[in-house]
């Protein structure tokens, strides 16, 4: 072993951070060095969560991984038996970063600022001599003579460009495509009701196995919230193979049509003389009940329930159990922006996140064809991945 041993980490972001600073835990003797392309470090940490930073998630309402990562979710399954969301939540508490966990299950800072994490990193990598060199880009490991051990960790490749140098070593890309984005839909009768929120609901791509669950958004533009999101990431592929033109189904209700049916004729008996657009009986936001009454009974939104005949029940239950929109476009997620694609899983090992093509080089972080829905599971996922390259990167120093 050299006497002295130096690791090169390319990306200055949560997971090259995370990485240099278990790296120097583990092994105080490593030199360690980021180099960061831009002039800013952990620019994503801290504009994430809407400068919150959700940065991970209890996993209390997780019951298969494949609904939080649509890729990369049996790797991540593997890696958690290394370091998972509980050891994230017991590293960032035993490193100084008090966390609490909302309702929904997104995990934040307990200050709810983006900086106490951020803060927390700087501050360990200049106790542990971690050198940070910015404005650097780095585009072939040949830039990086002398190094023992070299990890990518660039995050994300919209375009796909970042990635060539990484496919000309013999690593297999994934083409990077946009996830986690909010739908364009042109129908100004909907986007009137912007700001309008159902708590739950279920949207569906038809004809396709893509579907979500969770609160969806009305916008100015179309649809957000986190059903939406989610859609976006599952149909991610798809979305972008149609150029974001498919349409799209919403079930206001998330029940299904016999449920639904069976409540309209309960109301149709016990609360005859009132009028349907008065009365609204699955608890959607008035706007809404009335948009909906409107779209499917036209100028008939003023009869009482006992007046409703059969047609008008089943076009009423339609609307609520699916009703049908063209996605016309996607909205990026502020700056927020994912993308599923990058290294694939196939050229590195399992187990140590190496190189099959390069020895000594190593990746983490969204880079790797891995992205997780909304909820803090894309940090987790940075945090993991990280940690069992820092791990790795320790035990092939005693090969």
């Amino acid at each position: 072993m050299h006497n002295l041993m130096r690791t090169a980490i390319i990306g200055g972001g949560a997971a090259g951070f995370f990485l240099a600073i278990n790296l120097k835990e583990m092994m105080p003797e490593m030199e360690v060095t980021i180099f960061e392309r831009s002039h800013r470090v952990l620019a994503k940490v801290e504009v994430s969560g809407g400068g919150r930073c959700n940065c991970t998630n209890s996993f209390v309402e997780v019951r298969d991984l494949q609904t939080i990562y649509p890729r990369g979710y049996r790797l991540m399954k593997r890696l958690f038996n290394v370091f998972d969301y509980q050891d994230a939540y017991a590293w960032f508490e035993r490193h100084g970063v008090p966390l609490v966990t909302q309702d929904d299950q997104c995990v934040f800072p307990a200050a709810q600022d983006s900086h106490a994490i951020i803060n927390c990193f700087l501050s360990l990598a200049h106790r542990y001599q971690i050198r940070i060199s910015t404005g650097r880009r780095v585009q072939s490991i040949e830039d990086l003579q002398g190094y023992d051990f070299i990890a990518v960790t660039t995050g994300g490749s919209p375009k796909g460009e970042g990635l060539r140098w990484l496919s000309d070593m013999g690593h297999e890309i994934v083409r990077p495509v946009p996830s986690l984005f909010t739908f364009n839909i042109a129908d100004k009768a909907l986007t009137a009701l912007m700001g309008t929120v159902v708590e739950k609901s279920t949207v569906m791509i038809p004809g396709t196995k893509f579907r979500a669950k969770g609160p969806l958004l009305v916008t100015h533009w179309g649809m957000s919230g986190p059903a939406i999101l989610r859609l976006s990431s599952y149909a991610a592929r798809q979305l972008a193979e149609h150029e974001y033109r498919m349409p799209l189904c919403v079930n206001w209700t998330d029940e299904d049509d016999t449920a639904v049916q069976t409540i309209l004729y309960q109301m149709a008996i016990q609360h005859a003389q009132k009028q349907l657009s008065t009365f609204n009986p699955f608890g959607l936001p008035q706007r809404l009940w009335g948009y909906l009454l409107e779209k499917s009974m036209a100028d008939r939104t003023q009869l009482r329930w006992r007046e409703l005949n059969r047609k008008d029940m089943n076009r009423l239950v339609n609307i609520l159990c699916c009703d049908t929109y063209k996605i016309e476009g996607r909205a990026t997620f502020k700056e927020e922006f994912v993308t599923c694609g990058g290294v694939s899983l196939q050229s590195v090992h399992s187990s140590t996140l190496e190189s099959k093509s390069v020895p000594n080089l190593f990746f983490a972080g969204e880079v790797l064809d891995i992205d997780g829905v909304t909820g803090g599971f894309n940090f987790q996922a940075a945090w993991t991945t990280a940690y069992v390259v820092a791990s790795s990167i320790v035990a092939k120093t005693s090969e």
